[in-house]
C-alpha cells in the first residue's frame, strides 16, 4: 500500500506539473521564469547531498555528467516548458511522459542491444499509436502551430532518455544525481537569467507561490523521493505502470485549470499511451517471484528489472 500511494503522489506530482507549468508560460511569466524556480529552489534544499556525496566528475566524468545534465536539467525543461506555449496540457501530458520509454527502448537497442519481447513490443506500439493519434489529427484539425509543441515534447522525452541511459551508467544514487543537475543547471543559468531581466519581482505573488511549490518543492524534491519509494517496494516495472496514469492526471487537471477539453483523437491517444507504457514497462506478463524469492530479494534490496 505504500508503494501503491508513492507512486500515485509521484504520478500527481508530475501530472499537475505539466498544467502548472502551462499555465505559467501562458499567462505571466516565460519558459526562463519557470526554469529558475525549477533549479534554484530544488539545488538550495539538495545542497547537503551535494557537499555530502561532492561534485563527482573524476567519479562519472565530465561525458555522463553533461548528458544526465542536458537529459534532465536546464536543457530539458526549457525544451519541454516552450513547447507548453503551443500545445494544450493534455497532449504534453501524453507525448512527454509517454514517449520516453519509447525513445529509452530505441536507444537501448541501437546502443545496449538490448532486446524486447513481445508484449512490450506491443506496448511500443500503442505508444506510436496514441503519438499518431495527438499528432496526426491536431496536425490537419487542430489549432495552428499545435505541431510545434508536439515536436518539443517529442525533443524533451529524447532527452529524458538520453538521461535515463546515461543515469544508469553513471553507478550513483538518484539523490546524488537530483543535486548534482539541479546545482550544474542553476550555476549555468542564474548569471545569464539574471543579467537578461526577471519578471518574478512582477509577477502577482499567488502565482509565485504556486510555480514555486511545484516547481521547487513538489517536482524537484517530493516526487524523486516518492518515486523512489514507489521502486523500492513495487520495483520498477510495477511503479511504472501506475506512473502511466499521469497523462490522464494531467488531462483531468487541464479541465478545471486551463479550461482545456481534450478532444476524441487526444482521449484515445492518452488511452493508448498510458495502456502502452504499462506493457512497456514490462510489468505486465512478468513472472512474480516465489515467497523465498521475495524474502531473499527484500534482504539484497533488489527490484524489478
Amino acid at each position: 500500500m505504500i508503494g501503491v500511494v508513492a507512486a500515485l503522489t509521484a504520478a500527481a506530482i508530475w501530472g499537475s506539473w505539466i498544467v502548472i507549468t502551462r499555465l505559467g508560460v501562458t499567462t505571466t511569466l516565460t519558459p526562463h521564469d519557470v526554469a529558475f524556480l525549477r533549479f534554484a529552489i530544488p539545488a538550495a534544499i539538495l545542497s547537503p547531498v551535494l557537499l555530502r556525496e561532492g561534485l563527482a566528475l573524476r567519479r562519472i566524468g565530465i561525458g555522463k555528467t553533461a548528458l544526465m545534465v542536458a537529459g534532465s536539467g536546464l536543457p530539458f525543461f526549457l525544451v519541454s516548458s516552450s513547447g507548453m506555449q503551443f500545445a494544450p496540457a493534455a497532449h504534453a501530458g501524453a507525448l512527454l511522459p509517454g514517449a520516453m520509454p519509447l525513445f529509452v527502448a530505441l536507444l537501448a537497442a541501437s546502443i545496449e542491444r538490448e532486446r524486447f519481447g513481445r508484449v512490450r513490443i506491443a506496448g511500443f506500439l500503442l505508444i506510436v499509436g496514441g503519438i499518431i493519434a495527438i499528432g496526426g489529427y491536431n496536425l490537419v484539425l487542430g489549432s495552428p502551430g499545435q505541431w510545434r509543441g508536439h515536436v518539443l515534447f517529442l525533443g524533451g522525452a529524447l532527452l529524458w532518455a538520453v538521461y535515463t541511459l546515461a543515469f544508469r551508467r553513471a553507478g550513483i544514487g538518484a539523490w546524488h544525481a537530483a543535486a548534482l543537475i539541479n546545482f550544474y543547471s542553476i550555476i549555468g543559468f542564474a548569471p545569464v537569467y539574471l543579467a537578461a531581466g526577471s519578471r518574478l519581482p512582477q509577477t502577482p505573488w499567488p502565482d509565485l507561490a504556486l510555480q514555486a511549490l511545484s516547481q521547487g518543492l513538489l517536482s524537484g524534491v517530493i516526487a524523486l523521493l516518492a518515486y523512489g519509494a514507489a521502486v523500492g517496494r513495487l520495483g520498477a516495472a510495477r511503479a511504472a505502470v501506475l506512473i502511466s496514469l499521469t497523462p490522464v492526471i494531467a488531462a483531468l487537471l487541464a479541465i478545471p485549470m486551463l479550461g482545456e477539453w481534450p478532444d476524441p483523437a487526444t482521449i484515445l491517444g492518452i488511452v493508448a499511451v498510458s495502456l502502452g507504457v504499462a506493457l512497456a514497462s514490462g510489468a505486465v506478463g512478468a513472472r512474480r517471484p516465489t515467497a523465498a524469492g521475495s524474502r531473499t530479494s527484500g534482504r539484497r534490496g533488489t527490484t524489478d528489472r
